[in-house]
């Protein structure tokens, strides 16, 4: 059997593996082991598995993902994610759709310390939901904005998607991170506008909640403070070079631990729980991280990643697409591909294929790394398989087709702020140029 023919076989049986409901991390690990066996013999995968697990994981660029997990874990379990959400909620709330306004704008800040998009749905989902209906916002609006909302952070520093991106592609995680920055700003802006829109349509879609008095916004404004000044901290030694995102993320977490302690918000409980999940999701994603990388070995040793690139290339040098035509093509792969994948799967799943072809076109790294994760966030939230969406339907109990309806404006701002970001560059380029870090 050609190593071709074992590399559609193998992307086929993956595919009916993760379907199945085998987790995507072993199913990637499984196929890769077996794969490799066959083409380069046994003895040589079991050779390099005694010393693959370990040389991964021992990078020391790996060692920044830990911190930023647990942060995200002690500010969910000790409730400061909420704080963020009732201050926003707080001085938002006389606006026209405000309540769905501030949702968004909490999910883009809670999103940035999680750095996960489904676990912002869920968490955001879970706060914003039965106030919104309590002041009488339409179930489309109330459940569909923390669904979408969830998706900004992962732009937004720090990202783990854009931490694992920096380490396949040997990129700066830095640059990355900063890059990140102006598209993030703009997608929490689209939704905003997508949000003032809809109730300009439809008014009676987010009646106008009652005021809140300036002393309680500046008591709940006060109290979400020392979690501002160290993300101010984390962010500024990260643009000015002090700090490595490792150093970053290990000054964010411990401060994030201190200040909770502080805040008498940590005890015994919730630092169990805080510490056990940031363990879990640290072994998920550095499992993950290692069966991604076996079958990205597989797709190399079948030439299916060589066959990917000269097809591509073929339309590109021979054809006369593009290098922009050919990046919409890929554009449009990865949007399918997040309806099934989780963002850090996908990347995992595809940069080793697609990242070479984006260096033969002459495109830049940096803002391809944006694109890649705004793209497969994107598909996320896109009817009919969306993982947010299934994620937000059981989290506020409300009917999957609730959320089919609702989230449309936001899937068409996705459309515009991607399209935007494809169309100029300088939106991910400027800010790491304008702080000299490119």
């Amino acid at each position: 059997m050609s190593p071709e023919l074992l590399g559609i076989i193998g992307i086929a049986l993956m595919l009916i593996l993760i379907f199945c409901r085998m987790w995507v991390g072993f199913s990637m690990l499984l196929v890769g082991f077996i794969g490799c066996g066959l083409i380069a013999g046994w003895k040589s995968i079991f050779n390099m598995g005694g010393t693959f697990g370990y040389a991964m994981m021992a990078d020391y660029a790996m060692s920044c993902v830990p911190p930023f997990i647990y942060m995200g874990c002690i500010l969910y379990h000790t409730n400061l994610g909420a704080d963020i959400y009732k201050v926003v909620r707080a001085w938002m709330a006389r606006l026209r759709g405000g309540l769905a306004i501030a949702t968004v704008g909490a999910c883009a800040v809670f999103a940035a310390i999680c750095g996960d998009s489904v676990a912002t749905a869920v968490t955001m989902g879970k706060m914003s939901y039965e106030e919104m209906r309590k002041y009488g916002y339409s179930d489309k609006l109330a459940a569909s904005c923390s669904c979408a909302g969830g998706t900004i952070g992962v732009l937004i520093p720090p990202s783990i998607p854009f931490i694992i991106y920096g380490i396949m592609t040997e990129q700066s995680i830095g640059q990355l991170f900063m890059a990140g920055v102006v598209p993030g700003i703009t997608q929490a802006i689209a939704y905003m506008i997508a949000i003032w829109i809809w109730c300009k349509i439809k008014p009676e879609a987010a009646p106008k909640a009652p005021p809140v008095p300036m002393r309680e916004k500046m008591k709940l404004s006060v109290g979400i403070l020392p979690i501002v000044i160290i993300l101010i901290i984390m962010f500024g030694g990260m643009f000015s070079g002090l700090f490595t995102p490792t150093e970053a993320g290990a000054f964010s977490a411990t401060a994030t631990l201190v200040v909770s302690m502080f805040m008498r918000r940590l005890n015994k409980k919730t630092f169990k729980e805080s510490t056990k999940e940031a363990l879990m999701s640290s072994c998920m994603v550095f499992f993950l991280i290692l069966g991604a990388f076996l079958f990205t070995r597989f797709m190399v040793l079948s030439n299916m990643a060589a066959a990917v690139k000269s097809a591509l290339l073929y339309l590109n040098e021979v054809r006369g697409f593009s290098p922009l035509a050919i990046a919409l093509i890929i554009v449009v792969f990865y949007v399918i591909l997040g309806c099934f994948f989780d963002t850090l799967a996908a990347v995992l799943l595809t940069v080793p294929i697609i990242y070479p072809i984006i260096l033969a076109l002459g495109l830049n790294p940096i803002w391809w790394g944006v694109i890649t994760i705004r793209i497969m966030q994107a598909g996320m939230v896109t009817p009919p398989f969306g993982l947010n969406l299934f994620t937000t339907a059981k989290t506020v109990k409300v009917p999957i087709g609730v959320l089919y309806k609702g989230v449309w404006p936001f899937v068409a701002a996705d459309v515009v702020h991607v399209i935007l970001l494809v169309i100029f560059p300088i939106m991910s380029l400027w800010f790491p140029t304008f702080i000299g870090m490119m």
